[in-house]
């Protein structure tokens, strides 16, 4: 798995945990905004683990 797509998926997780605690809080929409940056760093880990997939490796 390349290194971005691993940052990314762990943004993801640190977002969704956020998210779950600021509405277990009652903050809705700051938990809005948490699941908002989940999926963007989902569809970023996705993007640069295919990317990284179909990439030529350097030899």
């Amino acid at each position: 798995m390349p290194r971005l797509a691993l940052y990314a998926l762990i943004v993801c997780l640190l977002s969704v945990g956020a998210a779950v605690v600021s509405f277990t809080r009652g903050s809705g929409w700051l938990g809005v905004v948490w699941v908002l940056l989940a999926g963007l760093s989902s569809n970023m880990a996705w993007y640069y683990r295919r990317k990284g997939r179909t990439a030529p490796r350097a030899s």
